[in-house]
């Protein structure tokens, strides 16, 4: 152990990665404490809420307005705002009437993926900076749209893709990119959890207070069922894209920000629910019908990158249960979440180099430093580190990931001009039909 230790010291000694993490980020140091923005959330959920506590521990707000479609999930936000903050924000249930009532400066959106498209735009157009959970759009023309929205509003748009921010994540890349690794060939992305056979659950009437019908939006009703609200909603494909989209969005990121954003030109991808069983929609009950396990092979022009997840087995046969291994001519590189990063070099004599994971508890993510540089983004008028741009990029991956397995066949990927090759029906999937009155979003031309 001792000699690992004294490895890694001397590798980042070498190369500067000690300090990474902060020398990387000077915009925590550039600040303007005495102004204050106007802050509106949509979704009121807790994850929406972990984003709001971080502005309002910056002390760099005035929350302004609070909507949800669930009149509980507003009165507990409310209370939240009201202890730690002071403020008195108005609440809505429709997030239209909060943007033309309080005028929010940010708008904070942590909804189901099927809303971000919508929200986003109506945000942006409205005027406000915007802070959207991944992935950036349910379908690859929705995130398209909100790339023309946001370039065309000036304003900035950051999604939740918070390890390109994490200390051990800027380390571990710093220490791919500095060529320790050699040469590399393979990238392959996981995570995986524990699960078996899923069991319909009976679905009921909507708690009182919640607006049911605007919750499902533009995409299709189904009943109502405790299973998908709250916090469910990702097993459901009419408001998600499974842990392709949900996870995978995060580890195909760190694929991109290695390789500086080129695109794959050909993905694949295979799963099903063998162990979860046939998806289950009736009046009387229902059950998910994302994949418990899928593989999605991205084939770029100098490495392949494979996703995998399962949803049974847990992981403990292998060393780790999340991440990314970068396989290298001089070794192996893990880029984990908990357990940080770790370099297996091939050389038996060599010992491998370590960095623990810096994470904010108690969700293990970096929320604080995320919300810190988009201010800072903000106020020196530039990209911020997880922009629309490399957001969009990193959300259509898993989106044609979940195309192919729909078509079950591959998609060849023109990344240039963002369109899939030879394949009507494949390319019909980049969008999906809107339920009426909702119009779906103007597409990228």
């Amino acid at each position: 152990m001792q000699q690992r230790i004294l490895a890694r010291r001397r590798f980042l000694q070498g190369t500067g990665l000690a300090a990474a993490a902060w020398t990387a980020a000077p915009w925590i140091r550039a600040q303007a404490p005495d102004r204050k923005y106007r802050v509106a959330l949509i979704g009121c959920g807790w994850w929406g809420r972990n984003i709001l506590k971080e502005a309002m521990a910056s002390r760099r707000v005035t929350v302004v307005g609070l909507c949800d479609v669930d009149e509980r999930a507003r009165e507990v936000t409310l209370e939240q705002v009201n202890d730690l903050n002071g403020d008195q924000p108005k609440t809505f249930n429709d997030y239209r009437e909060l943007l033309t009532s309080v005028s929010p400066e940010i708008v904070l959106i942590a909804t189901p993926d099927h809303w971000h498209a919508l929200q986003t735009i109506a945000a942006v157009q409205a005027g406000a900076h915007v802070f959207v959970e991944k992935p950036t759009g349910h379908t690859v023309n929705e995130s398209k749209a909100m790339l023309k929205a946001a370039r065309a509003s000036g304003r900035v748009v950051v999604a939740g893709l918070h390890r390109r921010i994490g200390p051990h994540h800027v380390s571990g890349m710093k220490f791919l990119k500095s060529g320790a690794v050699g040469p590399v060939g393979m990238v392959r992305l996981f995570a995986h959890g524990g699960g078996g056979p899923e069991k319909p659950s009976r679905n009921s009437e909507p708690p009182s207070g919640m607006d049911w019908n605007l919750w499902c939006g533009p995409a299709p009703v189904r009943p109502f069922n405790s299973r998908i609200h709250p916090g469910g909603w990702r097993n459901y494909l009419d408001y998600s894209n499974g842990q392709l989209g949900d996870w995978g969005v995060h580890w195909l990121d760190q694929v991109l920000w290695w390789n500086g954003g080129e695109y794959p030109k050909r993905v694949f991808c295979a799963g099903g629910r063998p162990i979860a069983g046939p998806p289950v929609l009736n009046a009387q009950e229902q059950t998910g019908d994302t994949p418990d396990h899928q593989v999605a092979v991205y084939e770029f022009d100098k490495f392949t990158c494979v996703w995998e997840h399962r949803r049974f087995a847990e992981n403990g046969p292998e060393k780790h249960a999340i991440g990314a291994y970068f396989y290298g001519t001089k070794g192996t590189l893990h880029i984990g979440w908990r357990d940080g990063w770790t370099f297996y070099p091939t050389d038996d004599q060599a010992s491998p180099v370590h960095e623990d994971s810096q994470l904010q508890e108690p969700d293990g993510h970096n929320l604080a430093l995320l919300w810190t540089e988009f201010l800072s983004a903000i106020e020196q008028g530039r990209a911020p580190v997880s922009g629309i741009e490399s957001a969009h990029r990193a959300s259509v991956l898993p989106l044609l990931g979940m195309i192919s397995w729909r078509t079950g066949r591959a998609v060849n990927w023109d990344g240039e001009r963002e369109q899939i090759v030879g394949d009507p029906e494949a390319t019909a999937l980049m969008s999906r039909p809107y339920r009426s009155p909702w119009v779906y979003p103007a597409l990228q031309t």
